[in-house]
């Protein structure tokens, strides 16, 4: 008979567990029936990811393109870059300018000493003149082509700050949007918990558990909270360093974010990102404009080495003569070269510009082959979350919790299958997260966005 009682017991329990996982099946296939899937854009074909948590947003969030554009106009960085770039216009005007003609005066041959009568002024002789120098081998066409050079560095290099900087401004806001989806999911979590405690409380009543499974229940509530209260701080913060970068003191709990959370595993060809960096990437294009600077100073050092003439007329009267015009012109002797160190010096800059330039072009490929890796590892990842492992922890936990609720699991089984939930689910957000901080480093290494 109790052998015959074991068997009744054992049987009943694989009934109901049975019943659960039919119950929880058809829960899921029922929904999945009638549910539109959201696409995502520039992804056709594309399986969309179950929907993320969210919270409710605060009126007026900002979507990536107004957060850009609002970084843009007043970022101090930037505004500081700007006003470089416009120093850099004003040396144009310095560089071009021509020498100034030189006027001297001269009254000699003045007689203070003379006596009976004083007449100092009876033999001075005045003279006046006039000197200009002239630069020979256009030396003021180069040295405005090399403040132009200098310009147009300064803007490379201010396109390559904003690319750094809209880099760290976008893995800002990715990192707003995860916590926010963090946020969303820890607050359902803990509805869903609340729920399942209000169906044991009750079971309690009616004798069906112990009051230490109970209270073993309701110590598990503080895991729950203790992860709602972390991802409510790491929002605000995230918040507040993206508020930071915008220069803006609108209150945190005023300012918030949206955008969309997913991933795209459609991209293109490593080959075609590395000629859009070679094409786009502003720190490349400085360097190939250091080069084409250095070789006008080459040339503006040789054109400095040359002499320049200095061309003079003077008036002046010199008794007997009663007026007189003298012209004169000055040629400096080049005995010593001593412009010699500065051409060697030019020229040695070109070569060195040159290797930089290599280098830099280097540098440009491993970071575009660095970023694409990480995306395509990223995706290899997402991919089996949004396939399989999202659906398969939400049917265990529904499972083991209908089956803990008739007898037919364990207390430390139905922890388990609550930890394992949370786990995937933080699991896959914090993936998602890392994808778009990896396609944020794909769109700094390539020099403009190409991947949202």
């Amino acid at each position: 008979m109790l052998n015959d009682g074991k068997m009744e017991k054992r049987v009943l329990r694989l009934t109901l567990a049975a019943i659960a996982l039919v119950v929880a099946a058809l829960g899921h296939d029922a929904p999945a029936a009638n549910a539109q899937e959201p696409s995502v854009p520039g992804a056709q074909g594309t399986q969309a990811a179950p929907a993320t948590p969210q919270n409710s947003q605060t009126p007026g969030a900002l979507s990536w393109e107004e957060v850009r554009a609002k970084f843009e106009a007043a970022n101090p960085s930037l505004r500081a870059g700007q006003i470089g770039i416009e120093e850099a216009k004003a040396q144009e005007i310095t560089a071009y300018l021509r020498p100034n003609p030189n006027f001297n005066a001269l009254l000699d041959q003045v007689d203070v000493f003379s006596t009976n009568p004083s007449q100092p002024l009876a033999l001075a002789d005045p003279v006046g003149s006039l000197t200009y120098l002239h630069e020979r081998d256009h030396k003021r066409e180069l040295r405005r082509d090399s403040a132009k050079a200098a310009t147009g560095i300064a803007v490379s290099n201010q396109a390559d700050l904003e690319r750094n900087l809209l880099f760290t401004l976008r893995t800002a806001f990715v990192q707003t949007l995860q916590q926010k989806a963090v946020l969303g999911l820890t607050r359902e979590n803990l509805t869903y918990y609340d729920h399942v405690l209000d169906v044991n409380r009750e079971k309690y009543k009616a004798g069906g558990i112990a009051q230490v499974d109970l209270d073993r229940l309701e110590l598990q509530r503080v895991q729950f909270e203790a992860d709602l209260q972390s991802a409510l701080v790491s929002l605000r913060t995230a918040k507040i360093q993206l508020l930071t970068l915008l220069n803006d003191r609108t209150p945190v709990d005023q300012f918030d974010v949206v955008g969309l959370f997913d991933f795209n595993n459609q991209i293109a060809r490593q080959d075609e990102f590395r000629q859009i960096a070679l094409d786009n990437r502003p720190d490349l294009r400085a360097a190939v404009q250091a080069v084409d600077k250095a070789r006008t100073d080459h040339q503006l050092a040789v054109a400095n080495g040359s002499t320049d003439p200095i061309f003079g007329i003077d008036v002046g009267k010199n008794p007997p003569i009663e007026h007189y015009i003298g012209i004169s012109v000055t040629i400096p002797l080049r005995i010593f070269d001593r412009n010699q160190g500065e051409k060697l010096r030019t020229k040695l800059d070109i070569d060195r510009n040159a290797e930089l330039l290599n280098l830099q072009r280097a540098q440009v490929f491993s970071d575009v082959d660095s970023a694409y890796a990480m995306v395509e590892s990223n995706l290899a990842l997402l991919q089996p979350y949004k396939d399989r492992y999202l659906k398969q922890a939400d049917r265990v936990r529904d499972t083991i919790s209908f089956s803990y609720q008739h007898g037919a699991a364990s207390l430390l089984d139905f922890l388990d299958a609550q930890k394992e939930y949370r786990d995937v689910e933080l699991n896959y957000l914090n993936l998602v997260a890392s994808y778009l901080t990896a396609a944020s480093q794909l769109n700094l290494a390539v020099g403009r966005e190409v991947v949202q």
